[in-house]
């Protein structure tokens, strides 16, 4: 795992080996940072589920102005530290120990990009999309970028319209607007 492109570009991220983190492989990454590249610069960030804080440092090296990375369990989060502080980001980050709904649920600001990566077959992608939308924490012309299982439902969720959809292998990445 590493980061791809920009500051900190070629950087290798470090992890924890175990099942209870599954790290957006560098090719999805890659794709999914292709396809919002539009949107990156300057964007204030919200990494949910945040894991080893992959894509939200993948945003800030390549331009993003600010990123919130959410993660709940501790050794995780100082891992997250870690990776900030080797790639030189930690001045543009905050790194939260909380649960992704409890975050959601008192959230009083407003992002440009969410990247969400709940784990796979537990039913959270929707719940999650749901808090974001009723809280209004997706800016006007936002985008959200999920990763779920493609053995998930399918989801319908109000006001979100489906701007991009692809699968990677047993993943399925979403990018979602406000309809």
């Amino acid at each position: 795992m590493r980061v791809i492109a920009g500051v900190a570009g070629g950087i290798r991220l470090k992890s924890i080996k175990g099942r209870d983190v599954r790290p957006t492989l560098d090719r999805v990454k890659e794709a999914i940072f292709n396809i919002i590249a539009y949107y990156i610069e300057d964007a204030e960030v919200l990494d949910l589920f945040s894991g080893f804080g992959s894509l939200g440092l993948e945003a800030l090296s390549r331009g993003a102005a600010h990123a919130d990375l959410v993660e709940i369990n501790g050794k995780h989060v100082n891992v997250i530290k870690e990776n900030l502080k080797t790639s030189n980001l930690e001045n543009k980050a905050s790194v939260i120990k909380n649960d992704v709904f409890n975050y959601l649920q008192k959230c009083n600001k407003s992002y440009d990009l969410i990247f969400m990566d709940p784990p796979y077959k537990q039913s959270m992608t929707e719940k999650t999309l749901e808090l974001i939308i009723k809280n209004i924490i997706l800016k006007k012309n936002g985008l959200i970028i999920s990763e779920r299982s493609s053995e998930e439902k399918e989801l319908k969720v109000e006001n979100l319209k489906i701007i991009k959809e692809r699968k990677y292998g047993n993943s399925l990445i979403t990018i979602y607007r406000i309809d």
